[in-house]
This record gives C-alpha cells, sequence and structure tokens, in this order.
C-alpha cells in the first residue's frame, strides 16, 4: 500500500515529516514553504487511516509504510522531524533501520514502552466510550481541549479539530479493524543524533517521555519550550519554523 504524500524533489538533504495522532499531514503546512525555500527534499505523508490515506485493510506497520516511501522515493537517508505519535513511528524507524536516519527532531514524541497514567487512561476511556455512543463530535472537542496548547489561536483550533474529525469518520467507516504490527522500538540500535523537544504545558506522560529520551539514546538532548502544548509547531508556528531550520542547518545544512 503506498501512502498520501507530498514531495518537493532536489537535491538537497531529504526531511521527512511524520504528522501526529491527532493530525495529519496538513499539520505542517506552517513549516513546509520556509523548509523547501531552505534547499531541503521534503516529503510529508499520511500514516494509514489519516488524512488521504485509507484506513488499513490488512494488519501493517506504520514504520515499513514510511521505509517502503522512502525506498519509493529514491531516498537512502533521510532527517526525521516527527510529532507525537509520528515520533514514535520516527523512533522505530530509526531502530529498526539506522543507517537510513541521518538525524531526527521529535516534537512532543510518544516512546513505546511507557506506562500511561490514570490521567491518560481516564481520557483513553472517556474518548471510547464517546466513540461508542456515536458522539463523534464531543471525541473531537475532548482531542481538541487536550492536546491542543494555550497559545493556539481559533484558526489552530479549527485545523486539529477538521484532521481529527476526518480522522475518526476515516476510521469509524471501516466494517472491519486490523490492528497494527507492533515492532517495540529497540532504543540502544538508534544511532541518529537527536533534539526532543516538549512543551511546558503538555499532558504529563507526554513531558514525561521526552525528559526521559535523552537517558536511553545514545546521541540526544531535551528543549522544554515552557509556552508550548502537545502541538508546538501549529502552536506557534512561525517561532518553531525558525527553531527548525536551525536545528536543520546544524543536523544537514542544505548546500553542504
Amino acid at each position: 500500500m503506498t501512502l498520501s504524500y507530498d514531495h518537493v524533489a532536489g537535491d538537497g538533504p531529504a526531511v521527512v515529516l511524520l504528522h501526529a495522532g491527532v493530525c495529519d499531514r496538513r499539520m505542517w503546512d506552517p513549516q513546509w514553504p520556509a523548509l523547501s525555500a531552505a534547499g531541503y527534499r521534503l516529503v510529508r505523508c499520511d500514516l494509514r487511516g489519516f488524512g488521504a490515506t485509507p484506513a488499513p485493510d490488512r494488519p501493517h506497520n506504520d514504520a515499513e509504510d514510511v521505509r517502503d516511501l522512502l525506498d519509493a522515493l529514491g531516498i537512502e537517508r533521510a532527517v526525521l522531524v516527527a510529532s507525537s505519535f509520528g515520533g514514535r513511528v520516527a523512533l522505530e524507524v530509526a531502530a529498526r533501520w539506522p543507517e537510513r536516519v541521518g538525524s531526527m527532531v521529535l516534537l512532543s514524541p510518544a516512546v513505546d514502552g511507557h506506562e500511561p497514567s490514570a490521567a491518560l487512561r481516564a481520557f483513553g476511556a472517556r474518548e471510547d466510550e464517546l466513540l461508542e455512543a456515536g458522539d463523534v463530535a464531543a471525541a473531537v472537542e475532548l482531542n481538541v481541549d487536550t492536546w491542543v496548547g494555550p497559545e493556539a489561536d481559533e484558526t489552530t483550533r479549527d485545523a486539529v479539530h477538521r484532521m481529527q474529525r476526518h480522522a475518526f469518520d476515516v476510521q469509524l467507516a471501516v466494517t472491519e479493524e486490523f490492528g497494527r504490527i507492533r515492532h517495540e522500538a529497540d532504543l540502544s540500535a538508534v544511532t541518529a543524533p537527536t533534539v526532543v523537544l516538549s512543551g511546558a504545558h503538555d499532558v504529563a506522560d507526554f513531558r514525561l517521555m521526552a525528559a526521559e529520551l535523552p537517558g536511553r539514546l545514545k546521541d540526544a538532548r531535551h528543549v522544554e519550550l515552557p509556552w508550548a502544548g502537545h502541538l508546538p509547531s501549529m502552536e506557534r508556528p512561525a517561532e518553531v519554523t525558525d527553531l527548525l531550520l536551525g536545528l536543520l542547518r546544524e543536523a544537514a545544512p542544505a548546500g553542504a
């Protein structure tokens, strides 16, 4: 299966953008023009069941889907920039195929093996309850209220609302659900230098996962953004774009 994606061809370093589970590839709209203008070969995709990619029709593995997309585009090595659930996918790609990942920037990443707090379990239970009752609108509002930080304006909240509603509609429309094939990432195998960004206003579980990652990776550092919630690239897009450009120029300068 081919993931739906956008691709800016060129000779610059390849940068792959992986979206959060509450969004799709449109979450990177604010960063896309600036990163392209800086000379990077950009790829952003919708994982299965998000955006323009259909829901799974068989058991699947998201990391393998990303690897297959890189293969199809002839990209041997890339920088991964990933948000939330996309961060979990990026870590798996970097662990299973370390030679394919030059460096990573992870924004509020999910990490395999994390034991969710009572608060996060309560969120999941409430989401399940609303969806089982057919109240998709309330489930969307629950996600927007939980994952969008205080710096986001109404335009950003509306964008997350549309992406989450679309994902629910796609995923709930299938008559048969197919699970993910899980390969828990062996973080000791990750060789890519990594910068982990988190938000001081994020859900506590994600702040903890971000803070702990440098102790589990060979070459990583953690930066907490004091203003951010769970989706900093959407909450203060211009500031995060500048931050990403600085990190990319450090890790994989275009034109080098």
